[in-house]
């Protein structure tokens, strides 16, 4: 019976000791970098580190450059410790798979015309994750290129760039595939998040708000959802380009204001599905052009200056139960043929009537006006909408 207990109190202490080291082999250790400790700076870390080590960074600033990452670490900065780059050049790059970086301060890449300095650059790696970090001062923060299995999770973003031409994007991908992107907060820079030859990828829960141009911008990405984030104040709004599959679901498309401004465009998309989403205080809620086979469902257009604008080379189209509220326009079009179906939605200046009962309004509805198809063929005319001659227009149409 003692043995028994021995045995069993044996098997408990390794178990914990186990799960206590992460699951990872006996060989593995920890590496401390401090100011006084054994290693001094995390590049000499680095180098002393073994395949599968964790490098613990002391809080503190550290004034690094061109730090680079070839085999599989773990990096870990205690509160306040800041890798200042001191504008002279990319602080880290990762050309290794399974490397971890978490809880450090990324400060100050310089801007470059020919260079795309980063804040950490991840390059031909696999099963990598970039969580609960701080980006301050960067022209890129996050890049990724041909990269797959990466998870950037729970980082602050920002930057306080002044003209996209002297800017990079907060989080950028190219030639990547199955990355998630989830719970980033993205301010300041050209664009928050952008997507080229990316596929197969999920971004959630992000707040992307406050960038030059776009709050988003994809082109060539084909298979990937984009669910619960927030874009808001934007330059130009969101931009969804040359792509085909994807999903975006419950985001909200916020304030985004300017000559040139939309929530979301959308240029060239086929095959894919737009539902659930809020479009409140846009320029234009919706701008769709030579996008085919999509279907929009359960959308809120709120407030909006406009809330579709859909051109004639748009087809097969669908629309259905959507809300369209307090827009100034809710749809727009450059022809006077509709190729697209609009099923069950509600309008609020719906001036019919439902005898059976059912929801559906018995008379049809023509949510393209007589005066915003003016606009578009004549677009100062719209310094009359407020005039009384559109509102005897609205009446003459309307009888």
């Amino acid at each position: 019976m003692v043995g028994l207990i021995i045995r069993k109190k044996l098997i408990f202490f390794l178990l914990v000791f186990f799960l206590a080291s992460g699951g990872h082999n006996a060989h593995c250790e920890d590496i401390l970098v401090s100011r006084n400790g054994l290693s001094s700076s995390i590049s000499q870390a680095i180098k002393l580190a073994q395949p599968g080590d964790t490098i613990l960074i002391q809080s503190g600033t550290y004034f690094v450059a061109n730090i680079e990452i070839h085999k599989p670490l773990t990096l870990i900065g205690e509160k306040n410790t800041i890798l200042d780059g001191r504008d002279l050049g990319q602080i880290m790059l990762i050309k290794a798979n399974n490397v971890t970086v978490s809880g450090l301060t990324f400060r100050n890449t310089p801007v470059s015309y020919i260079k795309d300095h980063a804040a950490i650059k991840l390059d031909s790696a696999f099963h990598c994750v970039i969580r609960n970090n701080t980006f301050e001062n960067n022209f890129f923060s996050i890049y990724l290129a041909r990269s797959a299995h990466i998870k950037v999770i729970n980082n602050q973003i920002k930057s306080d760039a002044d003209r996209e031409t002297a800017s990079g994007n907060g989080i950028h991908l190219w030639y990547c595939k199955d990355i998630l992107i989830s719970n980033n907060r993205i301010d300041g820079h050209r664009d928050g998040i952008y997507f080229e030859f990316v596929e197969g990828s999920e971004i959630r829960d992000n707040t992307s708000q406050n960038n030059l141009r776009y709050g988003l911008h994809f082109m060539f990405s084909n298979k990937c959802n984009y669910k619960h984030n927030t874009f808001r104040h934007n330059g130009a709004g969101v931009a969804v380009m040359y792509t085909k599959n994807i999903n975006m679901d419950s985001n909200l498309f916020e304030d985004n204001w300017g000559s040139a401004s939309y929530g979301l465009l959308l240029k060239e998309i086929t095959d894919s599905e737009i539902k659930n989403n809020h479009f409140f205080r846009n320029t234009k809620g919706i701008y769709a052009e030579s996008s085919n086979r999509i279907r929009f469902q359960g959308n809120t257009f709120e407030k909006n200056g406009w809330a579709l604008k859909i051109m004639g080379n748009c087809l097969d189209n669908t629309f259905y139960k959507n809300n369209f509220i307090a827009n100034a326009f809710d749809v727009a079009t450059n022809t006077s043929n509709s190729f697209n179906t609009f099923d069950s939605n509600f309008w609020d200046n719906y001036n019919g009537y439902d005898l059976n009962r059912d929801g559906i309004g018995d008379v049809p509805h023509r949510p393209v006006s007589l005066f915003s198809y003016l606009v578009e063929q004549n677009e100062p005319s719209l310094v009359l909408i407020r005039s009384l001659f559109v509102s005897m227009l609205n009446v003459a149409e309307s009888v």
